[in-house]
């Protein structure tokens, strides 16, 4: 990583989501860094992506399905940290998230799937004999802080993501699992790249973030790495802000 050299060598690593986007970023990181490095996508095979980090195992998962997350703990050996990055906004893919059981689709993507996912991996995590002991990370969002209003659903998982994280750090500090998470700004990927071409919503968030311009998912990748550091050891139970300043501004 740039400016900065982590060594996870003989750390397993599992990146729920690593297929695209932050997660693929994430993945790329912990691999440069020496780890040994699972990612999961939606497809069946790695053939079915075109650019998956080379390097890297695959998993199929599908974090809407309680059958799928087990099959994929029951498949993984081991594993030190634990990442998840999955699920998208619902309305990058024209789905109404006012409608209620598209709501109810959000919410159990973003926060009920992460739970049975966690949950899944807990005694592998607790298991884990890595420096600063096993950690579980979330992806959370400017939405688990501000309203925003074409994502009612989503925003509602991603702020009940920051309340869980809470409550994982205190329940599992006992089986040595840290619980953190990271709340990203807008940050480029695939379900973000319409927004790059909708000045009315670009300039605005532009305009507001200090540090002028939006977040690469390497951004979200150092942050992450961190977490699960040695040096992040007396961390738990957190959620950071990677926003470039949006999030300060009166």
């Amino acid at each position: 990583m740039k400016g900065v050299r982590f060594d996870y060598a003989g750390a397993d690593v599992l990146v729920a989501g690593g297929s695209g986007g932050i997660g693929a970023a994430i993945a790329a990181a912990y691999r440069e860094a020496g780890a040994d490095v699972t990612i999961t996508g939606t497809r069946a095979a790695a053939g079915d992506y075109d650019d998956l980090v080379p390097g890297c195992a695959y998993r199929q998962l599908d974090i809407e399905s309680a059958d799928s997350i087990a099959a994929l703990a029951a498949a993984t050996a081991r594993c030190d940290i634990l990442i998840n990055s999955t699920g998208i906004a619902l309305m990058t893919i024209g789905l109404d998230e006012y409608e209620p059981d598209i709501f109810d689709r959000a919410v159990r993507m973003h926060l009920t799937g992460a739970y049975r996912l966690a949950h899944a991996f807990r005694d592998k995590l607790a298991a884990s004999s890595i420096d600063g002991g096993g950690s579980f990370i979330g992806i959370a969002s400017l939405s688990s802080f501000f309203g925003i209003e074409q994502v009612p659903g989503y925003g509602a998982a991603k702020a009940g993501l920051v309340q869980m994280m809470k409550t994982l750090a205190l329940a599992w500090a006992k089986h040595h699992i840290r619980a953190n998470a990271v709340a990203a700004g807008l940050t480029e990927s695939k379900m973000t790249v319409g927004v790059k071409h909708m000045p009315e919503v670009l300039a605005p968030t532009i305009a507001r973030t200090p540090l002028g311009r939006i977040g690469l998912p390497e951004d979200i990748a150092g942050a992450v790495l961190f977490f699960t550091s040695p040096a992040a050891s007396f961390i738990t139970g957190q959620t950071l802000l990677i926003d470039g300043g949006y999030s300060v501004v009166g």
